[in-house]
């Protein structure tokens, strides 16, 4: 038997991503900066902020609009590339 292949994903379509980094003041508006030169038009529903419990990290959940795997492959590179990333999911 062979391992089940991922699905393939149909562009454009409404997709999640996770940034995970240290909390700092500037931190939000960092991550969507850059998340808007990839894939301009966010809205304030589209980004969800979660501080990890004892403060030192965040997690932000943004859902933009996709449009293939090379815009993806270059938002997910500059965000990792910033220093102030620590993980893109």
């Amino acid at each position: 038997m062979s391992e089940p292949k991922a699905p393939k994903i149909e562009f454009p379509c409404d997709y999640v991503i996770k940034v995970i980094g240290d909390s700092a003041p500037d931190f939000v508006r960092f991550v969507v900066e850059v998340v808007e030169q990839h894939a301009p038009g966010l809205s304030e529903k589209d980004v969800f902020v979660r501080e990890s419990s004892g403060g030192r990290f965040s997690s932000i959940n943004l859902t933009i609009v996709a449009t293939g795997e090379p815009q993806l492959k270059a938002l997910f590179e500059e965000l990792k590339a910033s220093g102030r990333v620590h993980m893109v999911l």
